[in-house]
């Protein structure tokens, strides 16, 4: 196991079940439970094919991830590759964009911790909630990594349990009756109003950055390449196994739902996990989902502190943030990074307690750009790793990505496209002005602090983080 920089390490205490559940908990947040809600409205039953798609192409992104964390697995994954094989700049961008993306999401997430808990404290002022949770979760942050791998294990699996039953409350409602006086609701709903695509492919179409971003997320498994025990199993295993299960979750719950109420209705009558529930009976059904809804904000930042505290360790160790970064505590947690990340959403939370509602859209549509910029940079990565191994190095890799480079390229379009919709729809046309901006002042800061002279001396593609 070669050291770090400062001579401290990270430890690998990461399980195969942990790093599957813990990018699970990171991508199945409110994007399920309340943000579809706003992808059906614009696709109608469409949006199962959106999700289909979308997750097609999640899985070529994640399989070009898995061909170079399982040969090279470190501490900041894709960062490092970017640096690499893109060069010094390309990482240095895509460490902090990464950083940023994370604190944007979470600062949504917090703040939806504080609504969910006006629910049973309706006179609390939701900030208190919105500070409480922020404080435990970077708390949390400061286990040792198996300790915290196996609270987000646990987190997750709330999460897990819940939409499966709901999936099979509903199958149950659909071919039997179930809670519904025996009588088998069918899957008519699906094209009696107004057909599969009420709002035409092109509402399909705009939904798509939303879709996107209910698989922001995923990539996390990456983040923990240097943390994992036995990185050529496990990692395998579980990026594969991830993508099956959100796209299994995610397919499967919306399609019980739009089977089982009309489409134009969901959103309007509180949350379809609710009714699914209350429709058979289940006492207290709200004060259940909202448990869940809540743990599932509570998951999603929690993962999203982890990854930032990350990015920020690996940026300090080749001198691009401070080296304060780099320092690990006695467990193996980069302890400051942890606090810079925790200190940063604090000011979210002043934020989102100040602004209005609009901004969770604008906050949704400015994580999607920055987990765009993150998946065409592992994309390119990845093709200029490949371009760089002999014929022979290509045969023996343990894990390749499938029909290179056809899939590589169709998938960097496809990234290309969802962008140029984000231009065209209004509401989402905020994050190619914030994304961007922030982009071009990492540029600034890169070159005014001189990053450029010295990065191809930090630059080792050698390099491995134990």
């Amino acid at each position: 196991m070669s050291k770090n920089t400062h001579g401290k390490e990270l430890h690998r205490g990461l399980e195969e079940r942990h790093i599957t559940l813990m990018s699970l908990g990171a991508a199945i947040g409110v994007g399920l439970f309340l943000g579809s809600a706003t992808a059906i409205k614009m696709a109608g039953p469409g949006i199962l094919i959106g999700y289909a798609v979308a997750g097609l192409i999640m899985f070529f992104i994640m399989r070009a991830l898995g061909e170079m964390a399982i040969q090279k697995p470190v501490a900041g994954s894709f960062s490092k590759y970017a640096r690499d094989y893109l060069g010094p700049l390309a990482g240095y961008i895509t460490g902090w964009n990464y950083w940023f993306l994370w604190v944007v999401t979470c600062m949504a997430e917090i703040t939806a911790v504080g609504i969910y808990m006006e629910y049973w404290y309706p006179d609390v002022p939701r900030w208190i909630w919105a500070l409480s949770a922020l404080v435990v979760m970077a708390t949390v942050n400061f286990l040792a990594v198996k300790a915290y791998g196996e609270l987000e294990f646990w987190f997750a699996l709330i999460k897990i349990v819940t939409i499966v039953a709901m999936i099979a409350i509903g199958i149950g409602m659909i071919f039997f009756g179930f809670g519904n006086g025996g009588i088998a609701t069918g899957i008519k709903n699906l094209w009696e109003h107004g057909g599969l695509f009420p709002n035409g492919i092109k509402g399909v179409l705009l939904s798509l950055q939303m879709v996107m971003f209910a698989y922001l997320g995923i990539e996390m498994i990456g983040v923990t390449a240097g943390e994992v025990k036995n990185p050529e199993k496990s990692l395998a295993r579980a990026i594969d196994s991830v993508f099956w299960r959100i796209l299994i979750f995610y397919v499967g719950a919306l399609f019980v739902i739009m089977s089982i109420y009309p489409w134009q209705e969901i959103g309007t009558k509180g949350s379809p996990f609710v009714l699914t529930f209350e429709q058979i009976g289940i006492p207290g059904a709200a004060g259940i989902i909202n448990f869940v809804v809540l743990t599932a904000a509570l998951s999603s930042c929690n993962s999203g502190i982890f990854s930032t505290a990350r990015m920020l360790f690996n940026l300090a160790q080749h001198g691009e943030a401070p080296q304060d970064f780099a320092k690990v505590t006695k467990s193996g947690v980069p302890g400051v990074a942890v606090v810079a990340s925790a200190g940063a959403l604090l000011i979210g939370v002043v934020l989102n307690y100040i602004v209005p509602a609009k901004v969770f859209t604008w906050v949704t549509s400015i994580a999607t750009f920055g987990a765009i910029w993150t998946w065409g940079i592992i994309l390119l990565s990845q093709i200029r790793y490949r371009k760089s191994l002999k014929q022979t190095e290509v045969k023996v890799l343990k894990y390749k990505m499938p029909l290179f480079p056809l899939t590589s390229y169709i998938s960097l379009a496809f990234l290309a496209f969802v962008i140029g919709l984000m231009a065209y729809n209004p509401d989402t046309r905020i994050a190619l002005v914030i994304g961007p901006l922030f982009l071009v002042f990492l540029v600034a800061v890169y070159y005014a602090k001189g990053f450029h002279k010295r990065g191809t001396v930090q630059n080792n593609p050698k390099e491995r983080v134990s």
